[in-house]
């Protein structure tokens, strides 16, 4: 998964990753080249006396010490840059995919695992990126040229690589095997972590009225606790890289040293190739350090490239066609023909066999007890999900078959959850037409009957708006977002329970407002209120995900059943005490 991740989004970085690796190169050559220069100044300088040559060696050790300054320095700038390159594009990536799930997919991942993958799992991988341009590419050159340096000074000692390298390898191989169950399960704690701080910002308000803070402080603290207590376990493993790295290094430096000394008391080796091969020595460990170093993090990358991956390779059950119609009638006509919907793994559908017509410039009113499936009806017309029976037809033609910007862009929808986006007044109402005019701003407020708390609001259209609307009280939010629906002007209106949040009055003086703007277009209304539907040109009544019933108010009350209870239930007074 790392690999096939990597591969497709440094791809177009091909350039940035060969200059790199040929700065590195240089770069680690001349680093090696450095001990072998020092090694001549002791061997054929300090030993002989000679000034002179100690003055041109030294000189030249700047020079390449120059060199590989500016090496490194350009290496790490592009490799940095490549790196930031692939962070952005994935998050794009991963961002664009998330854009095009349906709510079925949104559900099955969760929205705090979907931040947690597109912040935390991407920045695990760039870091492995970075380090691995500024690391991960030294590390072979380095090892490999510096056991060729270090033969080349003496062939005597080379059995100590032998010993020294492959010990450090699996002393640290061997704890790195034991992170990577570790770094899995930590992800996952950060998702959990993730999804209840979102709970109880969300839901401040409810938490507080329950006066359950007590609770959802020990119910934070306990993920906060999990996610504390497998990273110090990871912390534990990770603290005994260093100790390891470090005695082995030292280790190393005592037996060349000892070994070493001895074979110049034999003659069999002067002091300065002694000091190169330490040096080389220190610098293969280095370099095995540095490879064991980003093994450490490959893991953890491994784990969060998987889930990126989830993310990318999952296809959004909403798929656009093949070959899209993009010219239809404008009859704003909505057809339900033997629709049923059914969640994946479920025993029974949602919904089953729903078939009605609403036509151009009519009302059609979708009424029935909580969790009869009025939502998911409603959602199936602009495909926030696909019918897995029948089919929804705009127009006379299948939505499935309809370009999914020419649908929507016919579709003023009201969500049941009235949501507004940080910004102001008017960067809310053109959301669906940036280039509305104030003029045509104020109209749809008016409408909406919410011109008057927007003139009261400090700056008018341009007062500000909080993210997710919470300085605005929730009936206030319905009416923008309804104002925001009108601004489209489309031709099919979807009002998902729209008039909750307003009183009675608020609500009839909207509806006969909005009634001569949709003369021509197809409204369907989800509601609660009974009142809300009394004058609607068709009522269709669910119960458990079938339609029981469709017909206006007062043939539905001579024919169904179930509309009689629910009218009953809101009109009938409650008898006195």
């Amino acid at each position: 998964m790392l690999n096939r991740l990597l591969l497709t989004f440094l791809r177009p970085y091909r350039r940035d990753l060969g200059a790199v690796l040929v700065l590195q190169l240089i770069g680690t050559v001349a680093s090696l080249t450095l001990p072998s220069l020092n090694a001549d100044i002791i061997d054929f300088g300090i030993a002989t006396g000679n000034t002179g040559y100690i003055l041109s060696t030294g000189g030249w050790m700047l020079a390449v010490t120059a060199i590989q300054v500016v090496c490194s320095a350009g290496a790490v700038y592009c490799g940095a840059r490549c790196a930031m390159a692939f962070g952005r594009d994935v998050r794009s990536a991963v961002f664009h995919r998330v854009g095009e799930f349906s709510a079925r997919e949104v559900a099955a991942f969760g929205p705090p695992s979907l931040i947690t993958r597109t912040t935390n799992d991407v920045q695990q991988v760039q870091m492995l990126v970075v380090m691995g341009c500024t690391m991960l590419v030294t590390a072979p050159i380095m090892c490999v040229a510096g056991i060729v340096m270090a033969l080349r000074e003496d062939v005597g000692l080379s059995w100590l690589l032998l010993v020294c390298v492959p010990a450090l390898v699996l002393a640290i191989g061997s704890i790195v095997i034991r992170m990577v169950p570790r770094f899995r399960e930590m992800q996952e704690r950060i998702d959990q972590v993730n999804r209840v701080l979102r709970e109880q910002l969300s839901g401040i308000r409810v938490v507080r009225a329950f006066v359950r803070e007590p609770a959802e402080t020990r119910r934070f603290a306990d993920a906060n606790t999990a996610l504390t207590d497998t990273a110090l376990r990871v912390g534990r493993l990770q603290a005994l890289i260093f100790p390891t790295v470090i005695l082995l290094l030292n280790a190393s430096s005592i037996a060349v040293l000892w070994f070493g000394a001895r074979r110049i008391d034999d003659g069999a080796m002067q002091i300065g190739s002694l000091t190169a091969f330490l040096s080389y020595l220190m610098q293969i460990l280095t370099a095995v350090m540095m490879a064991t170093f980003i093994s450490m993090m490959i893991p953890r990358a491994a784990v969060c490239a998987e889930r990126i991956n989830e993310v990318l390779d999952r296809e959004s059950s909403v798929t656009p066609p093949v070959t899209p119609v993009r010219e239809v009638r404008t009859r704003a006509e909505v057809e339900f023909r033997g629709v049923e919907f059914r969640y994946p793994g479920a025993a029974d559908p949602v919904l089953r066999d729903i078939s009605f017509r609403a036509a151009p410039g009519t009302t059609t009113a979708i009424v029935g007890s909580t969790g009869a499936g009025k939502t998911t009806l409603l959602s199936l017309v602009p495909r926030l999900i696909d019918v897995t029976g029948g089919a929804v037809l705009v127009d006379g033609v299948d939505v499935r078959e309809l370009d999914p910007d020419v649908l929507r862009s016919r579709i003023g929808l009201v969500p049941q959850r009235a949501y507004l986006f940080t910004g102001t007044v008017a960067s809310n109402l053109r959301y669906g037409r940036p280039d509305a005019a104030d003029e045509e701003l104020w109209w749809a407020l008016d409408v909406a009957q919410a011109r008057e708390f927007v003139e009261e609001m400090p700056g008018g259209l341009d007062a500000p708006i909080a993210q997710g609307g919470t300085n605005v009280s929730g009936g206030q939010r319905q009416r923008l977002s309804i104002a925001r629906a009108l601004v489209c002007r489309p031709e099919i209106y979807l009002f998902d329970d729209s008039f909750s949040a307003l009183d009675l009055a608020t609500d009839a003086r909207l509806r006969e407002a909005l009634r001569p703007h949709t003369r021509r277009s197809a409204v369907l209304v989800v509601a609660q209120r009974v009142s809300t539907v009394l004058g609607a040109d068709q009522i269709v009544v669910l119960d458990d995900g079938s339609v029981v019933g469709t017909g206006t108010h007062a043939q539905l009350l001579d024919t169904c059943p179930t509309y009689v209870e629910i009218v009953q239930s809101q009109l009938t007074p409650e008898p006195a005490a």
